[in-house]
Order: C-alpha cells, then structure tokens, then sequence
C-alpha cells in the first residue's frame, strides 16, 4: 500500500494537471500486456501496423517496462504546468541525472537485473548512463509521433472532461467524493488517501507540497510514483475510456440528414443522455466552440433543453426531439 498523508494546505494545493509524456509512456503497457487493456485493442493494431511501417524498433522503450508492468519515475516526470507540451516534458527527462535514471531501472525490475537492452544503466560510470537515457528519449519522441500524437486532441478532449466531472465532484462534496469513485484500490479517510494492491510500498507525507492528480487514458488503476522521493501524484484512470476508440454515432434516417444537415442529425441522435459540451466534443473529434454553434440552433429549435449542472451545462434532447428521432 502506498499513502500520502494530507494536510489542510495539501488539499488547498490539489490540482489537476494534463501529461501527454505520461500517456505516451503508460501506453507501452497496452503493447506490453494487451490482456489488461481490452479496450484500448484498436488504437493497439492500429499502433503496431504504424510501427512495422516506419520500420521502428521500440525494443529498448519496451524494456523499461518491468514484469510488474511498473515504469521508472524519471520518465513519468510531474507536470509543471497544468498542460505542458511532450517536448517541454521531454526536455525535462534528458535533464535526469545519471544517478536517479540508474536508480529508477534498477527499482523498476527489482529483486531481477536489468534487461540486456538496458544494461549501461548499471555502468559505474555515468556516461554510459546518460547516453542511454537520451536514447530513450529518442525513441520515445518517434513513438509519440506514430502513437500517440495522431490522437492525443481526441484524448485531451477525453481526459478534460473528467477534470470537469471531478472539479464538480469535489465542489460538491469535498475530498471524500472526489477520491470516492476514482478507482476501488483509492480511499480517503481522516486526511490519508491510501492507495491500495501496489507494488511499492511507502507512507509520505505531503508537507506542503500538495497533490497532483493527472486522469489518464491508458492506466488502468492508480499509478503513483515508485520512489517515495517523488513529490505527490497520482495518475488514475479516466472516464469514458470505453468510448474513445468508437467512431462518432450516426443516425440511420436520411430523412432526418435531409432536414438538419448530418452534424446536427449526430447530435440529435447522441443527446439521449445528458452530456456537457466538452464531452459532446471529444465524442465528435471537434473543438467545444464548433459544438456549441450546433447546440444554440438546436436548442433554439426546441429540440434539445439545457440545464446548468455546477459549472457545466448539460444537454439533452427534448421530447420533441425524441419525437423526431423516432
């Protein structure tokens, strides 16, 4: 078990933050282990035929995932904005100290040895150590390039409609709700958030350095930082992760194409349930404001209602519109 120890100035500093480095990086697991990420098996051909073309060999990026499926820290780094760009965190990885990447790849296949592929990592010397940490970051920027940066605006879109629901959440009733339906290994009590069936094992107190919490696509459970050194953060999985790879719905009336146009006819068809304006987005691959441009004719129209939910507006079609639909 792992848990942060949280302080009043703590709570006060929690935060959220975006890292497209991290999902880059988590997403090694998914090819790693695809048993575990059933739902992410079409980005994972996808991935994998863009590889074989551009005739990329990932075997070293590959190796840093341990057999526990544990990452090193060094390429997982904190956030230091609250949507840093991959370069920026990537120039924050080839500024690593040989010392903390020889120490996160021991830990991260710890009680074995590291991988042939890895192997200058243990070198005493700290050149061998440095080169190969810059490797990694070569590979690493070829495969955000293949995998992950051709949908990283769908998954942003994914990933900030969490951080609305869980702003909300703890709008509404604190820490307790915002840690209360992130994962079931996570709870919350008396100013502890413990984190549950980890393999590391470590109690840290936040001392006035907060909590960072970044949603992510490819986690599949809470991934803290393996060394207790690391300041506070966790990653935890995201919401709607099971829609991110379906294509956007589509009515199957012409008719009703005909008399709104196919983009107003999609959304008609997809506002069965309330959804807020971001998630409409990231469902359509479209930027909020080309959404909302939609949404003011179809609510003009009566076809859709809108109520305001905290600090989000939810829409949902009306009766008329079901009518319509019908």
């Amino acid at each position: 078990m792992i848990s942060y120890q949280l302080g009043v100035e703590d709570l006060a500093d929690t935060r959220f933050a975006l890292s497209p480095l991290n999902e880059t990086v988590l997403s090694l697991r998914v090819l790693r282990d695809p048993g575990l990420f059933a739902l992410h098996l079409p980005w994972r051909r996808s991935v994998l035929e863009s590889l074989r073309g551009a005739a990329l060999d990932i075997g070293p990026l590959m190796s840093v995932v341990g057999d526990r499926l544990t990452l090193p820290d060094f390429l997982t780094p904190r956030p230091t904005s609250f949507a840093p760009s991959f370069e920026e965190e990537l120039a924050t990885v080839r500024r690593t100290s040989p010392a903390l990447v020889r120490r996160d790849l021991t830990a991260v296949h710890a009680p074995g040895p590291v991988p042939d592929a890895l192997r200058d990592a243990t070198a005493a010397d700290d050149a061998p150590v440095a080169a190969l940490r810059d490797t990694l970051c070569a590979l690493l920027r070829q495969y955000w390039q293949l995998a992950v940066e051709p949908a990283w605006r769908r998954m942003r879109l994914l990933l900030e409609a969490d951080m609305t629901y869980r702003a909300r959440q703890l709008a509404v009733g604190g820490a307790r709700l915002l840690f209360a339906d992130m994962h079931p290994n996570l709870r919350w009590s008396d100013g502890v958030l413990s984190i549950d069936k980890m393999i590391s094992h470590y109690d840290a107190q936040a001392s006035g350095r907060g909590l960072l919490l970044v949603p992510s696509a490819f986690a599949h459970k809470p991934a803290p930082p393996v060394s207790a050194e690391e300041p506070p953060l966790l990653v935890y999985p995201s919401r709607g992760v099971a829609t991110l790879w379906t294509p956007a719905p589509t009515p199957d009336a012409p008719a009703l194409v005909s008399l709104l146009g196919a983009t107003r006819a999609r959304l008609l068809d997809l506002l069965g349930e309330p959804l807020p304006t971001v998630e409409i987005a990231r469902r359509f691959r479209v930027t909020p404001s080309a959404v909302s441009q939609h949404l003011r004719v179809l609510h003009a129209t009566g076809l859709v209602t809108r109520a305001r939910d905290g600090r989000q507006v939810l829409y949902r079609r009306s009766p008329l519109g079901d009518r319509l639909i019908g």
